[in-house]
């Protein structure tokens, strides 16, 4: 009896095996897939998640602009031209979403240091066709979203090229305007007077375009912030539920009323993130005006400043000469509060992204998105979430989640190869070593050209944009051209 139990027990397993066998030998080869390029062995990551999606030995095939597999053994993938991406690590290309654009002269600096997207705060009409030039491929520039005309009323923090207004009749002929120009997104700023401001808002959303800005606090008067609020309290403006509040610097001055009040920090991050309303952080824009202070002005010919636009330079003189003049210590204690409110924002729940000001006097195109995503990390938050901030999370608030800011299949192939590992070292992050632009495979010299090029820049064209631009809008450029 024994015996014949070995047997039976020796038959199943024989047919056990066998099953597995067959099974494994009619299993179904990995379709074969053919596109144009194909990134070999390359580290991804995925920021789509609250914690990174990591593969280690990737195949990345990329085909008519857009990533058509991702697989981890290159089995069935073929392209005409492949990239070995051993001990590299691959992610989505880089979105900035605070940048100011005067020439297409400085796009090509973007991409050369991974930025993919730009998202412009202050718009003229050249940008409109630009954008349309670059998404038909005969300028080679990120993806460029842009504001209108940056909507004001007069103040302390007016500026030359703002778009004023003052009366409800004028923020809604504002709108208008801009909306049959084709903007389809607006920017506002603080001096707006509540009437203005709430005229803008109510036209913007029968017209569904975001606004997104600096927080309008309405007409400044004697004593504000320190002895009394501000007309337009920072509360009301954020159930108006921007797109994205622009500066924490400027989130402290209005919602904190400028008071370093850690406490106070923390209580105001929880109304912003119970709104849902995400802040673009912008650290750079503040700890490189204390870079000029530190340096006494020597900053303005660091490298990478022949990227500046020469004609913003020339209308920014004055304020570099003010801030060159200044004594670093206070400006040092405000960024450090800014750090910290920008760690207690992510603690909170508020949603953070990445952008620099790039393309004001002190803020370099392309190479300031590396250097806010290291400050952010000095602030405390993680390399991932850093990361997140330029990559997922922009693309989740402009509303393409899944079309781009992705490593997957579908995902736009906009994808930043980079040195090492960012997780482990967010430096990483601060210069690629190739990129896939459009499906486009462009190695580290051809990012290096596209970076000098950058610095060939045509005054002429630049003024004729930007002060023809100016003018369709009412502004008088007699202060400019001294007519």
């Amino acid at each position: 009896m024994m015996k014949d139990t070995l047997k039976l027990t020796s038959a199943a397993l024989g047919v056990a095996t066998l099953a597995s066998l067959v099974a494994c030998a009619t299993d179904p080869a990995p379709e074969p897939l053919s596109g144009d390029l194909l990134i070999r062995d390359v580290r991804t990551i995925g920021f789509e998640g609250e914690t990174p999606a990591i593969l280690e030995h990737a195949y990345v095939l990329v085909k008519d602009g857009k990533i058509l597999a991702v697989r981890e053994t290159a089995d069935g993938l073929s392209a005409p031209e492949t990239v070995d991406g051993t001990g590299q690590t691959m992610v989505p290309g880089l979105t900035d979403m605070h940048v100011h654009i005067w020439d297409e002269a400085e796009l090509g600096a973007y991409l050369s240091w991974g930025v993919t997207r730009v998202r412009n705060m202050s718009g003229l009409s050249f940008h409109l066709p630009l954008a349309e030039r670059i998404e038909a491929g005969e300028v080679m520039g990120p993806h460029l979203i842009t504001t209108g005309p940056i909507l004001n009323t007069p103040g302390p923090n007016a500026q030359i090229n703002h778009q004023m207004v003052e009366t409800a009749d004028e923020g809604r002929a504002a709108v208008a305007w801009q909306a049959e120009a084709g903007f389809d997104r607006i920017k506002v700023y603080s001096n707006l007077t509540r009437p203005a401001y709430e005229a803008i808002i109510e036209e913007a959303a029968a017209r569904g375009m975001p606004v997104a800005g600096h927080t309008p606090e309405g007409v400044r008067e004697e004593g504000m912030p320190q002895d009394k609020p501000f007309n337009i309290s920072f509360e009301e403006v954020l159930a108006d539920h921007f797109e994205t509040i622009e500066h924490i610097e400027s989130v402290v001055w209005h919602g904190l009323r400028n008071r370093h009040d850690e406490a106070a920090a923390r209580e105001l991050a929880r109304k912003i993130a119970a709104e849902g309303v995400p802040v673009t952080a912008t650290l750079l824009a503040h700890r490189n005006l204390l870079l000029v202070a530190e340096t006494d002005g020597t900053a303005a010919t660091r490298p990478g400043t022949e990227l500046l636009n020469v004609v913003e330079q020339q209308t920014e003189g004055g304020n570099f000469d003010f801030w060159a003049a200044q004594d670093p210590a206070p400006v040092a204690e405000d960024a450090a509060f800014y750090a910290r409110v920008a760690k207690i924002f992510q603690e909170e729940g508020v949603t953070l992204l990445a952008g620099t000001d790039a393309g004001i006097f002190t803020n370099i195109p392309g190479k300031s998105l590396g250097e806010e995503l290291a400050l952010l990390t000095a602030a405390g938050l993680s390399p991932y979430d850093v990361l997140r901030s330029a990559t997922y999370t922009p693309s989740a608030v402009l509303g393409t989640a899944g079309q781009d800011g992705c490593v997957e299949a579908g995902c736009a192939a906009d994808l930043v190869l980079l040195p090492c590992d960012p997780l482990a070292d967010i430096a990483c992050a601060a210069e690629p070593a190739g990129l896939v632009y459009r499906g486009t495979w462009l190695d580290r010299a051809a990012l290096d050209g596209l970076r000098q090029g950058a610095a060939a820049q045509d005054a002429d064209r630049t003024m004729a944009n930007v002060f023809g631009g100016m003018a369709e809008y009412g502004v008088d450029l007699s202060a400019l051209t001294g007519e």
